[in-house]
């Protein structure tokens, strides 16, 4: 991996230096517009709407337009010029427990690696941030940009996760928030049981991406020239039913689908646990339990 970012984590008096790394990728397909009839790649010109001239990308600057149509032109001096601090500094404000954060503000996720002088303040603050279970809410400017953002403990790295600004989400504005919708206490109560029917431990590891899947699919056959796979055939919506019907089904369906998967670790369960036995010998224990001190020999 390469470091997009250099600075220092100031912790109180403390100094700790860092390298940032990008902690996350996107996997998705990336398609280039091209000639429908040779496949050549479409370019662009980049002409100027006012001379009709073609501008070189050496001579492209940056404008903000305000509200009576002025343009007022950015070059990059004047972002330079921003009177905001740009040193490479973390700045940590404060410390906030993880159950205040909403994710919503969530906006991308670094990797903090210490430099050779920093690890062990660095795992100190990883510790103490670990054990606390809070997290530290820090300023930093990326790009010319300040940011808000949070540092916790993750395994044994501390992450970075930069936020947005609270005027950057947007207020909800739907019909039905205005509306008073009443929930009936049996609807709520089988709508509880779906949801107790259905929990589970998070793991993403159980998910897969389908549409990669099928996408990777329909480009090997079409390079191929093979045919190209069938679209999965929908099932029909079927009878209408009432909310609480649906309800009824939807937990019956749940615990047959949990009990078949119950079923199908079983086996394997056995199998580990057997293997465990033997070769641990007859103790029926945790393996990770601690074995009995061994009774001291009374003096004569």
């Amino acid at each position: 991996m390469r470091s997009v970012w250099r600075g220092a984590i100031s912790f109180g008096l403390v100094t700790i230096g860092v390298r940032l790394y990008t902690a996350t990728e996107e996997h998705d397909f990336r398609f280039h517009q091209v000639h429908r009839e040779d496949g050549g790649r479409i370019r662009y010109k980049r002409v100027c709407q006012v001379c009709g001239e073609e501008v070189a990308y050496a001579d492209i600057a940056k404008g903000y337009e305000l509200d009576d149509g002025r343009v007022v032109v950015m070059d990059a001096e004047d972002f330079d010029k921003l009177p905001v601090n740009t040193d490479h500094a973390i700045d940590v404000l404060e410390f906030v427990p993880v159950e205040e954060v909403d994710p919503i503000y969530f906006q991308k996720s670094y990797y903090l690696e210490p430099d050779k002088a920093a690890t062990r303040p660095y795992v100190l603050l990883r510790t103490a941030l670990e054990r606390s279970g809070q997290l530290a809410v820090v300023k930093i400017t990326i790009r010319q940009r300040e940011t808000l953002a949070l540092l916790r403990a993750r395994d044994d790295l501390l992450v970075m996760h930069t936020m947005l600004w609270p005027d950057e989400v947007r207020k909800p504005d739907f019909e039905f928030l205005d509306s008073d919708v009443e929930v009936r206490p049996q609807e709520l109560k089988m709508a509880s049981s779906l949801v107790e029917s259905m929990a589970g431990s998070f793991d993403p590891g159980d998910f897969s991406d389908d549409y990669t899947v099928a996408m990777q699919k329909v480009i090997e056959a079409k390079a191929e020239g093979a045919e190209l796979p069938d679209r999965p055939e929908v099932e029909e919506a079927g009878e209408v039913i009432d909310l609480m019907t649906a309800l009824e089904r939807s937990v019956e369906q749940a615990k047959s689908a949990r009990g078949g998967r119950s079923a199908a670790r079983k086996p394997a369960a056995k199998k580990a646990a057997s293997s465990s036995g033997s070769s641990s010998g007859s103790s029926s224990g945790s393996s990770s339990r601690k074995a009995p001190a061994k009774k001291k020999a009374k003096p004569a």
